[in-house]
């Protein structure tokens, strides 16, 4: 019987690589989305890996969601926290609902994804779990205290689980990503996007597939000694 992996933010851009990876690794892949529908939809339709909306900030939501799953598919042995939203600003013109949207949104879903896993994973003495963080969460960025803070959480989260876990058979790690060409990121303008290009030393903006083959080896029994760890697939744009 193949391994339940949930991936939140599991159907679009970086989400949907990691759901599709998994999948053809061998998983069978519960992918969670906040509100796209039609492009749930349309992942659904295209990949076979079964969607499920539930707000991942929401601690019932997660709770109840989780508990379907497990109905549906088998017990989660692995978790990619991968949801995230941006609301940048400022600090000056941040209002608090941006930056307690952003905190439940990136940093608040992780600790409501792992608890509602954590208890089975421990009584079966096995459980893998990447934390997606972020570039901007290591070296900061104008204009994204909120996200910044977030994802440095995330950091220090994975580091303190990993600790919890790791007698019980759990590995916890995190996957700090650079650039990647996505959707949110083709959005730049060009000029502006241009200017970020010029400081990847390897010259391009990374790939979804990219960090899905990062996630595909931190889950893995080959990565079973590895734990606490972050790597950083950022072309090496900061080296931390």
């Amino acid at each position: 019987m193949s391994r339940v992996a949930l991936v939140t933010g599991g159907t679009r851009g970086i989400g949907a690589a990691i759901s599709t990876a998994l999948k053809a690794a061998g998983y069978t892949v519960a992918a969670n989305y906040g509100g796209n529908d039609a492009a749930a939809k349309a992942f659904t339709e295209e990949t076979g890996i079964a969607a499920f909306k539930f707000d991942v900030s929401d601690f019932d939501a997660v709770t109840a969601a989780v508990a379907k799953i497990e109905a549906d598919l088998g017990p989660i042995d692995v978790v990619v926290n991968n949801a995230g939203i941006t609301r940048d600003g400022t600090m000056h013109r941040m209002s608090p609902d941006q930056w307690q949207a952003v905190i439940d949104t990136n940093l608040g879903s992780c600790f409501n994804c792992c608890r509602a896993v954590i208890d089975g994973m421990r009584s079966r003495k096995f459980g893998r779990i990447v934390n997606i963080g972020s570039i901007n969460g290591q070296a900061g960025q104008y204009g994204q205290v909120n996200y910044a803070a977030a994802k440095s959480g995330i950091h220090g989260f994975t580091k303190a689980l990993a600790q919890e876990g790791a007698r019980a058979g759990i590995t916890v790690n995190a996957i700090a990503p650079g650039y990647i060409d996505t959707d949110m990121v083709r959005a730049v303008p060009a000029e502006v996007l241009e200017k970020i290009v010029a400081k990847i030393p390897v010259g391009r903006l990374g790939q979804a597939g990219e960090i899905a083959r990062g996630v595909l080896f931190l889950v893995s029994d080959d990565a079973g000694f590895i734990t606490g760890s972050t790597l950083s697939i950022n072309g090496g744009q900061h080296m931390y």
